[in-house]
């Protein structure tokens, strides 16, 4: 067989697991792809070399193809979702100092409350807090405007957030520069071990089903190229669905572990691949529902609602006529190429590309084309229900 040779940029985080599986174990290979794993050092570097045609694929923040297609930010491209590589796996912290003043108020950490949370930490400082995110365009600052905006001592001025590289979070909040942070594991656990910092909140109970990376591409080199997108995205399926069998984490965390991909010892690697995590360095690890998902619930479908809520909020942010958003960000996310690459091969697939985001509260049967499909929870934290009809 011909190998079709591509190259694929990616961050050094635990939720680029399904892509660095699809090389190791050789799904790409068996796909007749050549796989070039590239570690980029910040989102900006990942996001720049996609744009100008250096790598194929890139393992993205969920809002960068909205964001770029909408022409925000540096390097504006037409840029592809064609699939889903994780859902939630974030984790949000607080400075030492931040939660001695938070239990001082009577607030108890039981790692699941975000109402109860954010008005601790509003409560506890008087000062602008000051917030890291990995990026601007990011489902960690999404999540934390959305959250944080609801609670009742909230007003914009309490806060002001940065951006701070993934790898830097700790030196960050030792340093005493961040209040708090919302960063994709392993960092936040490397934050509890290097700096003393507190995880406050999984992301997961902010939104129980919030995509999280995507695989990206540019849309005249996708439209180029359908066989080869194809491959890759039936590659990445069968690893993340390798990934979901609880007998395979072993092996999954020793290869993150190699030094030409994650780099870090095994005990960085392995909270976010058992959803056992520990909230403060001298605690017990404990399991925390949907953590991160690599496959379950139709984990790696590129839903459009899904993208409409993320153009809604940059809509928001900048200022954007929301319809037209919308549609960019519909646009962005194929649906059309997902069920033409595994709809063959005997995947279940949704009825619809879009759905009424929130309003699972347990895990719920749904119309798809074999009829096993099961999707949820997917509740938002305030019980927000964001239904955008039915696919144009």
């Amino acid at each position: 067989m011909n190998s079709n040779q591509v190259q694929c940029g990616y961050l050094p985080l635990v939720d680029s697991a399904p892509l660095i599986i699809a090389k190791e174990l050789k799904f790409a290979a068996r796909e007749g792809l050549d796989l070039t794993l590239q570690r980029q050092p910040s989102w900006s570097a990942l996001r720049d070399r996609l744009a100008f045609g250096q790598i194929d694929f890139a393992h993205m923040l969920s809002p960068m193809p909205v964001a770029m297609s909408l022409g925000l930010g540096g390097a504006p491209n037409k840029i592809d979702a064609l699939m889903v590589l994780s859902v939630n796996g974030t984790v949000i912290g607080v400075s030492s100092d931040l939660d001695k003043k938070m239990q001082a108020s009577g607030w108890v950490n039981t790692f699941d409350d975000p109402q109860a949370t954010s008005q601790a930490i509003f409560a506890a400082i008087d000062n602008p807090l000051r917030i890291g995110v990995p990026f601007p365009f990011s489902m960690h600052r999404m999540l934390l405007e959305t959250w944080l905006s609801q609670a009742p001592n909230f007003t914009p001025d309490r806060i002001e957030i940065v951006t701070v590289p993934p790898p830097q979070m700790a030196q960050s909040v030792r340093d005493g520069v961040l209040d708090v942070f919302c960063v994709g594991e392993p960092w936040g656990s490397v934050a509890i071990q290097q700096s003393n910092a507190t995880l406050v909140l999984p992301g997961a109970s902010i939104w129980e089903f919030a995509p999280e990376k995507v695989l990206g591409a540019r849309n005249d080199w996708a439209e180029q190229n359908p066989k080869v997108c194809r491959a890759m995205i039936r590659a990445i399926y069968k690893a993340a669905h390798w990934l979901n069998q609880s007998e395979n984490i072993p092996l999954a965390v020793e290869i993150l572990a190699r030094s030409q991909h994650l780099d870090l010892p095994d005990e960085a690697i392995d909270p976010a691949l058992t959803c056992r995590i520990a909230t403060r360095a001298e605690t017990t690890a404990k399991l925390t529902r949907n953590f991160l998902k690599f496959h379950d619930g139709a984990a790696n479908f590129p839903w459009r609602s899904q993208a409409s809520w993320i153009a809604d909020v940059l809509a928001r942010w900048h200022g954007l006529d929301q319809d037209k958003a919308r549609s960019v960000a519909r646009a962005c996310f194929r649906s059309d190429i997902y069920r033409a690459a595994l709809a063959p091969i005997g995947v279940d697939m949704p009825g619809a590309s879009e759905k009424v985001e929130g309003a699972m509260a347990v895990p719920t049967p749904v119309a798809s084309t074999l009829g096993q499909m099961i999707l949820g929870p997917d509740r938002f934290f305030n019980g927000a229900i964001f239904d955008f009809g039915t696919e144009e």
